[in-house]
């Protein structure tokens, strides 16, 4: 199979100048409001110019309670914020690239000090890293309120000039939550079987679909996490077909969940420094006390494996099993990789996130031959350091006054 990278191909009915996609990632460049900065446009411009085949935006909450408790997320959860949007998707477009709104509600993954209200879930657990409170169990008429406000969101995101919309249902955010029997204990009609956990997905696909027509939308999915009673490839098989089979135009295969640590982005070696010196839970801790926790903390942090390519196989064996797109991230950072990805048949479409932070031409250096690998060494510093402040690539070493 000979599928050539750097030429234009479509992807839900859009256009893409190239296979290479900027995966979805929290840059912390929004306002108080929740509408993105200059600096976001900006960035996203470079992503454009820099010859990306499409742009995710970093996750967009559909309504308050759902906010991440990182610094600055996007929020799509009014009408007032449309001006602001289409500002920024009409900047991509000039350089004749799709933008896509990436759609999500946190769950149990945030906290009430950040969003002003209770937190909520499909059942009610502790999170392992958000465990300040125990979420409350979500009722009947909230869980019909948010898929309205999924729905409500995917509008806003077609008004303000998106050309598509993506499916936060990866990496443990709510409508993970609900997915996973691990954090879905329910035995209602939105729990129990991989059918009924679905139902929530489902209804928003079909609302989104009465009110926006054929408006492309697409699902990033958990092919498998660690945890136990969680997902593992089997069930995410099914669910891809139910995905299909409710009108989703494309997956975007990932694994893992932000309560396992490192195995949504996996590196060499954990980056203990950044978690200290960002996290809400020891950045202001003695000095003294953190020199003493760090080995601790690495001891107790999971280091998963592969660190390279660590979601083909599941996304081969999803791309079997669909006839719809599959899009695939997660440690595919060279030429090589990528042309191996494609021409295997294990994916239609690679996205990347860290690549783009060091070097958001990328694609670009990548078509031109200027570049064969990414120059990301995978330390992570950049998915712990957003608490701080916005994203950017520290390449494994904090200034001192950290």
């Amino acid at each position: 199979m000979n599928i050539p990278i750097f030429e234009p191909s479509t992807l839900a009915g859009i256009t893409l100048q190239n296979r290479l996609l900027r995966s979805a990632t929290h840059e912390s460049m929004a306002d108080r409001e929740g509408a993105p900065t200059a600096a976001l446009e900006e960035l996203y411009t470079a992503l454009a110019k820099g010859g990306a085949g499409a742009v995710i935006t970093g996750y967009a909450g559909v309504q308050q309670d759902g906010k991440s408790s990182l610094r600055d997320m996007l929020m799509i959860h009014h009408d007032g914020l449309i001006p602001s949007y289409r500002q920024l998707t009409d900047s991509v477009h000039r350089h004749g690239v799709p933008i896509i709104m990436q759609l999500a509600h946190c769950g149990r993954q945030t906290r009430s000090a950040v969003t002003g209200m209770p937190t909520v879930a499909p059942s009610p657990l502790k999170d392992f890293i958000f465990n300040e409170e125990k979420p409350l169990e979500l009722r009947e008429k909230e869980i019909e309120a948010i898929i309205r406000n999924f729905a409500a969101a995917a509008g806003r995101a077609k008004k303000a000039g998106f050309d598509a919309v993506q499916l936060h249902l990866g990496h443990g955010y709510l409508l993970s939550q609900f997915l996973s029997g691990y954090t879905n204990r329910r035995r209602d009609s939105w729990g129990g079987s991989t059918e009924k956990r679905f139902r929530i997905i489902g209804e928003i696909l079909k609302r989104i679909r009465d009110e926006q027509g054929d408006f492309p939308v697409l699902a990033k999915i958990n092919a498998f996490d660690s945890r136990p009673g969680g997902m593992r490839i089997e069930e995410a098989v099914v669910i891809a077909r139910l995905l299909e089979s409710c009108g989703c135009d494309a997956i975007e295969v990932s694994s893992g969940t932000v309560e396992e640590g490192l195995s949504i982005m996996r590196g060499a070696r954990q980056p203990v420094e950044a978690l200290l010196a960002s996290n809400f839970r020891f950045k202001n801790m003695p000095e003294m006390l953190k020199k003493v926790s760090a080995p601790l903390i690495r001891l107790a942090m999971p280091h998963p494996k592969p660190l390279r390519n660590y979601n083909l196989d599941a996304a081969k064996t999803i791309k079997q099993a669909v006839s719809i797109p599959v899009i695939t991230v997660g440690g595919i950072h060279s030429m090589e990789d990528i042309a191996r990805a494609l021409e295997s048949g294990s994916t239609d479409f690679v996205s990347m996130s860290r690549p783009f932070i060091i070097e958001p031409d990328i694609v670009r250096k990548f078509r031109e031959g200027k570049r064969q690998e990414s120059r990301c060494i995978m330390c992570n510093y950049c998915a712990l350091m957003i608490e701080t402040g916005p994203v950017r690539c520290w390449y494994g070493k904090l200034p001192k006054r950290y």
